[in-house]
C-alpha cells in the first residue's frame, strides 16, 4: 500500500485523534494512487501512525478512517454503518434522527438522515465517494427504508474534485417525506429543500422549550419550516408567530401547522427578521418568549467579526422585546462561533439592552450528533435558555 509521510511535529495531531491531516503538513507520498484512494501514514520517523483517504486536491487531504493495519473494505464500512445506528439505537427514533454524521461516527464527510422510511444521504469526500454503494447498501440490510436519496448539491463536493447531484439511491422517495418528532408530524421536502431537508439537530432543543411556552406569546425568528414554532404551539402557547425571509418555507410551514391542528394558534409571516426584529422592538411590542434561530452568519474565520454583530443585533433587538420574566431561546449554528464566544455576545447584548440574564440552560446539538472532543469542529450548535429581567 502506499504511504504517506508526515512533516516532523505533525504527527501530534494524529495522536491527539483528530481525524483530519492538511495537504501542509504531508512531507511526501510514496508509490502510486489514484485520488481517493486509502493510504498507510506514517510518521517522519517510519512510525505507521493510521490509515485514511488520501486526496492531494484537497486542502484536508487526509481524512483518518482507521488507527490500525486493518482493511478499509466493503466489510469495514458494514461495520461502520452498524456501529453508528446501534449507538443510536439506545436513545433516538430511527424514524426522525441523524444515523450518521461523518467523523463523529468515523465515516469522514458522510451523512444520513431519516425522515420517517425516508433516509437521506450526503457525501462530501472523494475518499468515501467510493464507498457509497456501500454505505447504501448497509442501511438497507439494517434499516429496510422505502427510499435512499441523495443530496450532493453542495457546492464544497467541488473542492474534492466531485460533481454536484442529486437522485434516487434506492426504492422510492416522494417529493415531501412524513416524520414525526417529539409528537409533532413534519413534512420534509428532502429532495429541494436546505441541506438534507429539515435541520434534525436542534430536536433535543425544541423538546427543552416546553416549560417555558405554556400559554405564552412566542416570537420564533428564522423559523423556516415551523420547526420551533409549532413545537411551541403543540406544547400550549397562546399564540406564535413565526418568521422566515423565504416565502416558500412559510407557506410549508403553514400546512405543517394544519397537519397538527395548529393553525389557529401558529401563525407565520414573510419577513426579514433583521429588519422585523427593529420594527417591533421600535413600536414597544411585547413576547414573553422570543426564539432566535439563524442560518449560520459565518461560515470562515475571515468574517467572525461580522458574525458577532449579527448575532449581538438579533439578541438586542429580542431581548428589549421580552417581558419582565420572559424568555429568551438563542442558538447559533455557526462552526466558527465558540460556545464561550456566543455566551460573550449574549453577554454584551443584555449590557446593551439593559437587562438581567437568568441562564436556564445552555446547550448544544442532540445526541444523535455526537462531538468528538479531539476535534472540535464536530461541536458547532449553541442554544441557550435564559430568563429576562429588566434592570
Amino acid at each position: 500500500m502506499s504511504k504517506a509521510v508526515l512533516i516532523p511535529g505533525k504527527e501530534k495531531r494524529v495522536y491527539s485523534r483528530h481525524p483530519w491531516i492538511f495537504r501542509s503538513d504531508i512531507a511526501r507520498v510514496e508509490g502510486e494512487f489514484t485520488p481517493g484512494d486509502v493510504l498507510d501514514i506514517y510518521s517522519s520517523k517510519g512510525k505507521f501512525l493510521a490509515r485514511g483517504f488520501y486526496n492531494p486536491a484537497s486542502q484536508i487531504a487526509l481524512r483518518v478512517m482507521t488507527y490500525h493495519e486493518e482493511p478499509v473494505d466493503r466489510d469495514f464500512i458494514f461495520r461502520r454503518v452498524h456501529e453508528a445506528i446501534d449507538y443510536r439505537r439506545s436513545f433516538a427514533d430511527l424514524r426522525s434522527c441523524r444515523l450518521i454524521f461523518a467523523e463523529s461516527d468515523r465515516l469522514p464527510a458522510m451523512i444520513v438522515d431519516a425522515f420517517g422510511d425516508v433516509l437521506v444521504l450526503q457525501c462530501l469526500a472523494l475518499g468515501m465517494e467510493r464507498f457509497k454503494q456501500d454505505v447504501v447498501d448497509a442501511l438497507v440490510e439494517e434499516l429496510h427504508p422505502v427510499g435512499i436519496w441523495e443530496r450532493n448539491d453542495v457546492p464544497v463536493r467541488r473542492l474534492e474534485g466531485l460533481e454536484m447531484q442529486t437522485g434516487l439511491l434506492y426504492g422510492q422517495v416522494p417529493d415531501r417525506a412524513l416524520m414525526v418528532e417529539n409528537g409533532i408530524k413534519f413534512l420534509v421536502d428532502v429532495k429541494e429543500g436546505q441541506k438534507t431537508g429539515f435541520f434534525l439537530d436542534q430536536k433535543e432543543n425544541r423538546a427543552a422549550i416546553a416549560p417555558f411556552v405554556k400559554g405564552k406569546r412566542v416570537l420564533d425568528c428564522f423559523t423556516h419550516t415551523g420547526s420551533f414554532a409549532l413545537h411551541a404551539g403543540y406544547y400550549g402557547a397562546r399564540e406564535v408567530i413565526g418568521v422566515d425571509i423565504s416565502e416558500f418555507a412559510c407557506q410549508f410551514a403553514e400546512e405543517n401547522a394544519k397537519l397538527n391542528g395548529l393553525e389557529d394558534r401558529v401563525h407565520f409571516v414573510t419577513a426579514n427578521a433583521f429588519d422585523l426584529l427593529a420594527e417591533k422592538s421600535r413600536a414597544g411590542e411585547k413576547y414573553d418568549v422570543v426564539i432566535l434561530d439563524p442560518p449560520a452568519f459565518t461560515k470562515s474565520r475571515s468574517t467572525v467579526d461580522s458574525a458577532k454583530r449579527g448575532y449581538k443585533e438579533i439578541n438586542l433587538r429580542a431581548m428589549k422585546m421580552i417581558e419582565p420574566g420572559g424568555y429568551l431561546i438563542t442558538c447559533s449554528c455557526s462552526q466558527h462561533i465558540s460556545p464561550e464566544l456566543f455566551q460573550e455576545i449574549v453577554r454584551d447584548a443584555a449590557a446593551d439592552a439593559r437587562v438581567l440574564l437568568r441562564q436556564v440552560e445552555f446547550r448544544t446539538q442532540g445526541k444523535d450528533h455526537p462531538i468528538l472532543p479531539s476535534s472540535p469542529e464536530t461541536q458547532y450548535l449553541k442554544c441557550g435558555i435564559y430568563q429576562v429581567f429588566p434592570v
